[in-house]
């Protein structure tokens, strides 16, 4: 989790112009960013990216990366160069098959500037022919590559992508995967979507794995190390693929008992958020040290430290309620991390719900109570947190009252329909608080103006009518839903 403000590597963009032909002089570099204002150098402008194919070989035990990208995109302005976001060393690059001249820019920019400027509406191929050591990189003072005993992890938000392949890296851009790995003998990849094959030759193991549905670069996600894999399908028919390394020690049987409910859970979810969006559902538990989990699509990333007081279902639940909120449809910008983060720890609340251990509501009386008006908690904005408060806990329980309080000042007949429609809406694309808003008030046929306001966009406690709770009218919290322990658990999650 980091929250960093860029600036924008203008002086090598500026040089690199220097260099454009006179014939081209209309033509300009692509910007270093797609122009999110909390992280301005993330993603890239003037191109579009539909497909990313990565063809790698790793070695695990001096994490050494190597292999080539290619990328399909076409371009959405006239280009003179463009900038990947990539930190790992390059040999080469080439542009619809000639040699493109690169330089590095900035913190994380590759800058490509092709043989022949580019038009508008030209469809691309760029073939990024790389190796390096993903441990030995940084950028802004973190890395993102997590290495295990036996191998390593790329699953981090809202970057990860630097560290192993070059993208536009920012969730507006979303596009499909081939991730292709060799590795040694003995040694397994972990990837989104299905495994198409495997082949072996001279002690190397290749796994080809595809995601066919649009996904944001942050949600694509390579596990290499020793694995027991399970396999199974839900009652609902969505293929479920699990993996967890075999050194997770003691505990692995919590995290066992917990994420091989995820069929259970996929099936549960679609009856609330509608069909499962993808291809296939699971996760994976690798031996890393960190303490979160998060939405890598199709296979939730687990840290085992979730796991460390037992089994916990509830944080399997957000995780896969993100398959819909924040996968399926993503975020357009990082300060809409509200649709993402509220309605994930709202489905832990339906979850309690249907466990008997405590109503969505008396949830939201217990959360409400348990921050006075002077509590600081009030003073984070779910629907525009800022970058410094992206995954502040007020984002996920201030915005799951917020959605509470959507529930009752619509009913609840009105609220599933929103909640199940939204995803349809928005299936595989990107979308912002202020759309979601504008549906909700379409499917109500009513002004919700006030309520997102009070509940998103101020820094100061709602009023207790707005929670239209019983138990909030008084000064004394109300008793702790019995969930309540197993959700706080779940605090570290993205």
């Amino acid at each position: 989790m980091h929250r960093r403000l860029i600036a924008p590597g203008a002086l090598a963009a500026a040089s690199l112009m220097l260099a454009i032909p006179a014939s081209a002089a209309t033509l300009s570099p692509g910007a270093p960013g797609i122009g999110d204002p909390y992280y301005p150098d993330y993603g890239n402008g003037g191109y579009d990216v539909s497909h990313y194919d990565l063809r790698l070989k790793y070695q695990p035990s001096t994490d050494e990366l190597a292999g080539t990208a290619t990328i399909l995109a076409r371009t959405t302005e006239d280009l003179s160069s463009f900038d990947l976001d990539f930190l790992l060393d390059v040999g080469e690059v080439r542009v619809n098959g000639a040699k493109a001249s690169f330089a590095s820019s900035g913190q994380h920019e590759l800058v490509v500037t092709p043989k022949t400027p580019l038009a508008k509406g030209t469809a691309i191929t760029v073939v990024v022919r790389y190796s390096g050591v993903p441990s030995s990189k940084s950028a802004y003072g973190f890395n993102t590559w997590h290495r295990t005993p036996d191998g390593a992890v790329a699953a981090d938000e809202p970057e990860a992508a630097w560290w192993w392949f070059p993208s536009n890296d920012h969730p507006l851009d979303k596009a499909t995967y081939d991730v292709s790995v060799a590795v040694p003998d003995g040694t397994q990849v972990i990837s989104n979507g299905l495994l198409q094959s495997t082949s072996s030759q001279l002690g190397w193991t290749r796994y080809n794995w595809r995601e066919n549905k649009p996904q944001a670069t942050y949600l694509a996600t390579l596990a290499v190390g020793k694995f027991d894999i399970t396999r199974s399908t839900s009652e609902g028919g969505v293929p479920v693929i699990n993996a967890y390394s075999r050194d997770l020690g003691d505990n692995d049987g919590a995290a066992r008992a917990s994420v091989e409910r995820t069929g259970e859970l996929v099936d549960w979810l679609s009856g609330y958020f509608g069909p499962y969006p993808f291809s296939a559902a699971g996760g994976y538990v690798p031996n890393t040290t960190t303490g979160y989990a998060l939405e890598t699509q199709t296979r939730v990333y687990y840290s085992q430290r979730q796991f460390a007081n037992g089994a916990n279902a509830s944080v399997v639940v957000h995780e896969l309620a993100h398959q819909w909120y924040g996968d399926s449809v993503s975020l357009k910008g990082w300060k809409d991390i509200w649709i993402n983060e509220g309605f994930a720890r709202y489905a832990q609340w339906l979850w309690s719900e249907h466990e008997g251990e405590g109503t969505a509501q008396e949830l939201a009386d217990y959360v409400y109570a348990s921050h006075p008006a002077d509590d600081a908690f009030w003073t984070v904005e779910p629907g525009d947190p800022g970058p410094d408060d992206q995954f502040d806990i007020a984002v996920y329980d201030r915005g799951a009252l917020a959605v509470q309080a959507l529930r009752n000042a619509v009913g609840g007949d009105t609220f599933f329909a929103i909640l199940k429609g939204w995803p349809q809406e928005h299936a595989y694309g990107n979308a912002s608080v202020a759309d979601f808003e504008a549906y909700a008030e379409r499917v109500s046929g009513r002004s919700l103006s006030s309520l997102f306001d009070a509940w998103l966009f101020q820094p100061s406690k709602p009023s207790a009518a707005a929670v239209k709770g019983t138990a909030v009218k008084g000064a004394t919290v109300p008793v702790q839903p019995k969930s309540w322990m197993k959700i706080e658990a779940t605090n570290d999650l993205h």
